[in-house]
């Protein structure tokens, strides 16, 4: 049981595990750094499941370099 809950959610157990481990240097100084403590815990369990999804890399270069692209031409 175990090893198909780590086959199958792994990417999203060790985001989160990331996250939470990140996330504890920021959680001992107050309200704001457990929100961020939060944001940690949410983006590691994103890439997590972008991982278990295998649904490309986590930031579209392509996509990106595009839109840059297309945004800045008119300073050319």
């Amino acid at each position: 049981m175990w090893r198909e809950i780590l086959t199958t959610h792994g990417g999203r157990i060790a985001g989160v595990a990331a996250g939470v481990f990140f996330g504890l240097i920021y959680l001992f100084a107050g309200f704001w750094d457990m929100l961020f403590f939060a944001l940690l815990v949410w983006i590691g369990y994103y890439v997590g499941r972008m991982k278990d999804e295998r649904s490309g890399p986590v930031v579209p270069w392509d996509r990106l370099t595009e839109w840059l692209n297309g945004r800045w031409r008119w300073f050319k």
